[in-house]
């Protein structure tokens, strides 16, 4: 059973949503990381503090035609603000085309939602909060089923291979950091970060032996398990392969303006990107490439 949708309407308003949606995910990426409302106050401009009246609100258009300044102060706008938005809409366009009137449409919608907001929140902060990660990964052990049995798969298979998915993900990237810590400890290697000033490496008997690792945060392991959830255990697989490759080319690339290497830098982007492709492509396409 497809969604009543009138022909040829479903792109564009996949597009205006995805704009709305990017506007709101503008405020989820600043204030989240902080503890802050996303609701209370309303929109506001971070210089001056004046609110933002609805027709200054207008995702890229009030951007383009305050020609990227607060009408109240004349602060500058990072064209950052529409760059999400537009990304977001065009994600959006993008899935409607890919997935048409179907229920996967919406529940991919938020999935890349999700991975917009978590890659940028980790550029910023190194950080993914458990609201994206955790949530989404309830979120998605609930609708991905419940979409899958909507097409005929029977409920059980459904949630099983939901599962599957979010426990490979997660275990995967959990498993390579746990090697990861225990190898560099038995070579004596050493990291800024880690396990931290003043601080001894932690021993069996302590949840950090477990759960602390150098080079990777815990946020990654549960962002994958949300990805997992979504694209079951061979998407998740690819999503892990095709980050790998992506975060080498970020990985240098910071390291190269920064001028050193070794420094830490978010992992999410890379995950993102490889989970947006993934979402695209058709099983294994990344193995089909060699």
């Amino acid at each position: 059973m497809t969604i009543e949708i009138a022909p040829g309407a479903l792109i564009p308003v996949a597009l205006v949503c995805g704009l709305l949606v990017g506007s709101f995910l503008n405020v989820v990426i600043h204030r989240v990381p902080l503890g802050k409302s996303v609701s209370f106050p309303p929109s506001h401009c971070p210089a001056c503090e004046a609110g933002i009246r609805p027709w200054d609100n207008i995702p890229v258009l009030s951007w383009l035609v305050l020609r990227a300044r607060c009408r109240n102060c004349g602060a500058p706008i990072s064209l950052r603000y529409p760059a999400v938005e537009l990304v977001t809409g065009l994600l959006f366009a993008a899935v409607a085309w890919r997935f048409g009137a179907t229920w996967w449409t919406p529940l991919h919608c938020l999935f890349v939602a999700a991975l917009v907001a978590a890659a940028m929140i980790d550029f910023d902060h190194q950080i993914i909060p458990n609201s994206i990660s955790v949530g989404g990964l309830v979120v998605a052990l609930v609708l991905v089923p419940a979409v899958q049995a909507r097409y005929g798969m029977p409920w059980t298979q459904a949630i099983l291979q939901s599962a599957a998915g979010a426990f490979v993900g997660a275990g995967v990237l959990w498993l390579v950091a746990f090697i990861h810590a225990r190898v560099s400890v038995a070579l004596g290697r050493e990291f800024d970060h880690w396990p931290g000033e003043g601080e001894s490496i932690p021993r069996p008997g302590e949840a950090d032996y477990w759960l602390w690792f150098p080079g990777l945060g815990l946020g990654d392991v549960k962002l994958l398990g949300m990805i997992g959830a979504v694209l079951g255990v061979v998407g998740v697989l690819d999503t892990i392969l095709a980050a790998s490759f992506v975060g080498l080319v970020i990985g240098g690339a910071q390291a190269l303006s920064r001028g050193a290497l070794g420094e830490p830098f978010g992992f999410a982007p890379s995950i993102a990107m490889g989970a947006i492709l993934t979402l695209f492509l058709p099983p294994l396409w990344l193995f089909r490439l060699f």
